[in-house]
């Protein structure tokens, strides 16, 4: 069982909400960052979604684009990135980490080198966003041969043609993204990701996991109540961004998490 199909395990046991935070490795130095995610799951953070910064990244709206440049701006890379997961996991075995990026790094790197060394460093799975299912052979297979679950992403238009495909192969849990667009953008609401939320879970046994457009602890908590879980990226990009203290931005972290913990 992976660590994410442990921690599902322990949630629903617990009757409890899943609460994923992005952070953007090397944001925005390597020691803040690292300390942030060290941080975490004492914050609350049931599964750490950490972001490989990179220079197009095409699914992210302003806030997170600009993680990623002050993180290449701190010449941050795959290498230290993957060091961030490692000096986690000599203290803490058992919180999910899932790294979000793009392919273009892991092409650089070579998949197989890539995911030996993921997998040595403590990834649990990927989410790589411009990896359509038609591109399976490429990384998502090979990744679970190797151990780690590929995440995939559901969209208001993946409509129930295209769901099936985008299910297929995809583990650990299926990400929503709650509104059409890039992050932090609109704001998520209940009342139109439910039926989406219900629809996903008529095709999959897998936990449907929220995002985009949550940025308070209300919204985490009502997005909770009608999903198995709430991600929250750009709302903690931004508290690092404007450069408020690693004890502040951990104690916003906390406040979703407890919002979502009550969802």
């Amino acid at each position: 069982m992976s660590r994410i199909d442990a921690k599902f395990a322990q949630l629903r046991a617990q009757n409890r909400k899943a609460f994923v935070a992005y952070v953007m490795a090397g944001d925005p130095t390597f020691e803040t960052s690292l300390e942030i995610v060290q941080g975490l799951p004492a914050a609350g953070v049931d599964i750490i979604e950490l972001g490989l910064p990179f220079t197009d990244p095409m699914a992210d709206g302003t806030t997170i684009q600009l993680a990623g440049q002050r993180a290449l701006a701190q010449h941050m890379t795959l290498d230290k990135t993957l060091e961030i997961a490692r000096t986690l996991r000599q203290t803490d075995d058992t919180t999910p980490i899932v790294m979000m990026g793009y392919y273009n790094p892991i092409y650089s790197r070579g998949v197989d080198t890539f995911l030996a060394q993921a997998r040595e460093a403590g990834i649990d799975g990927l989410i790589i966003v411009d990896l359509p299912p038609e591109e399976d052979d490429e990384l998502c297979i090979p990744a679970q041969k190797a151990g780690l679950n590929f995440i995939r992403l559901a969209t208001p238009t993946t409509d129930d043609k295209r769901l099936p495909k985008v299910l297929t192969n995809t583990s650990g849990f299926v990400y929503y993204v709650s509104v059409t667009g890039i992050t932090g953008t609109a704001e998520a609401q209940s009342a139109d990701v439910a039926p989406e939320v219900a629809r996903i879970k008529s095709h999959t046994d897998l936990p449907v996991i929220v995002g985009f457009g949550i940025k308070t602890p209300e919204a985490a908590e009502s997005i909770a109540s009608i999903a198995d879980g709430a991600v929250v990226g750009s709302a903690i990009v931004e508290k690092i961004g404007a450069g408020e203290s690693v004890a502040d931005v951990l104690a916003f972290v906390k406040s979703l998490a407890d919002g979502c913990h009550r969802g």
